[in-house]
């Protein structure tokens, strides 16, 4: 069977993150969703989503296909029912299709589609704030899956451990004098990641393949450290996607990073509001401030952004691509996408300056910035615009 993820109603609460990647590939736990799906079906998959990102996540399609919502993710009942999914058969969760089953070029009408209605437990991700709140469910599930039957690398004496039955760590991994609590929940090393020495860790904890914990680190339960990221002082329930850098002193929490980020020295994060309300986040979706239902609500920061040192983030601020954020004070708790400037105000952040910056960036992890990548960046810009009106 083929099997295709789509973007779903979820892709606009899901940006700023979505602006540069199909729902599919956002990370939550140890995977990301397109993985996870992959690993428990046996199977590759491609990408239905918006026409400007579909040259680099193009979509195969075959004589027979299950079309995948991406923002559900994989459960052991709705994988089964994936798999047993029949020609005008449809999985739905309320009135949401979460999986279906289609010829190659025929028109769908759910109308005359047998559809089962999904009364099992839902695990998805609908709103940008899921991805850290469900986060420490996530690394479970994933460690579970990456680890069942393995047997993990040794982990050296000089390292203070506790529950080490709940600690995998892949070929490579690297760790000395450090210590990891797994009491509360699994801790996974990835492949050739390094965690320096005096740091302090508790799970449920993932450092993906690649990635660094600089020395003296404290990193609390519920984090993920995506691939080739570089992380040190305090972090506590947040999620970085990959190739992104908060390699100093500061305090992150309750937070979602994307790609190619990087945070000043003693950049910090507030996550909790003075009065202790709930927080409310910038939605793109109905070009406001969304109720999170959260009390603890952090920093939202799409790809290829960036702060200069000493910045300080309200608590619920949302940052979208390729800003460029500096100076003293708080700047406001939405930043549009290529802005420049801080507290102070903002100018536009040209696609020319932008697109040197990323070159540089991206040849220090020796990946290349396409065409591809350029020409995604240059929608994003144009997307945008509207809401860079108020400088």
């Amino acid at each position: 069977m083929n099997y295709i993820l789509f973007d779903g109603v979820s892709r606009d609460s899901l940006l700023p993150f979505t602006y540069t990647r199909p729902v599919a590939e956002i990370r939550i736990g140890i995977l990301t969703i397109r993985e996870k799906w992959e690993k428990y079906l046996g199977s590759t998959t491609s990408t239905v989503t918006e026409d400007y990102l579909s040259e680099k996540f193009p979509m195969v399609e075959l004589e027979e296909n299950v079309m995948l919502n991406a923002s559900y993710l994989p459960t052991a009942n709705l994988v089964e029912m994936v798999k047993n999914l029949q020609p005008e058969q449809a999985v739905f969760y309320q009135d949401e299709p979460i999986a279906f089953y289609v010829k190659e070029g025929q028109e769908v009408d759910f109308d005359t589609y047998d559809v089962i209605q999904y009364d099992y437990d839902v695990f998805n991700v609908k709103n940008t704030w899921d991805i850290f709140s469900k986060n420490e469910r996530a690394i479970q599930e994933d460690f579970e899956l990456l680890t069942k039957g393995r047997k993990s690398q040794a982990i050296p004496d000089s390292n203070n451990i506790i529950a080490a039955e709940n600690i995998f760590l892949e070929e490579g991994a690297k760790l000395e004098f450090v210590t990891l609590n797994a009491s509360g929940g699994p801790i996974y090393i990835g492949k050739d990641a390094e965690i320096m020495e005096g740091s302090i860790i508790r799970g449920p904890f993932v450092l993906c393949d690649y990635a660094t914990i600089k020395m003296g680190a404290k990193i609390y339960g519920g984090t993920t450290v995506g691939p080739y990221s570089k992380v040190g002082g305090e972090v506590n329930n947040s999620v970085i996607f990959g190739c992104s850098n908060k390699g100093h002193d500061g305090f992150l929490g309750n937070s979602v990073l994307g790609e190619w980020c990087n945070l000043g020295a003693d950049t910090n994060t507030s996550n909790l509001k003075n009065n202790y309300a709930p927080v409310r986040l910038w939605s793109y979706e109905t070009q406001g401030f969304a109720k999170t239902g959260l009390q603890f609500c952090g920093l939202m920061m799409g790809d290829h952004s960036k702060c200069g040192i000493n910045t300080m983030f309200n608590t619920g601020t949302v940052i979208g691509v390729n800003a460029n954020i500096f100076g003293s004070g708080f700047p406001r708790n939405f930043v549009p996408s290529y802005s420049w400037g801080g507290s102070g105000g903002f100018t536009t952040y040209l696609t020319k300056k932008a697109f040197e910056v990323a070159k540089v960036v991206m040849s220090r992890r020796n990946i290349e910035f396409t065409e591809q990548d350029e020409k995604i960046l240059e929608h994003v810009f144009e997307e945008t615009k509207e809401w860079r009106k108020s400088y």
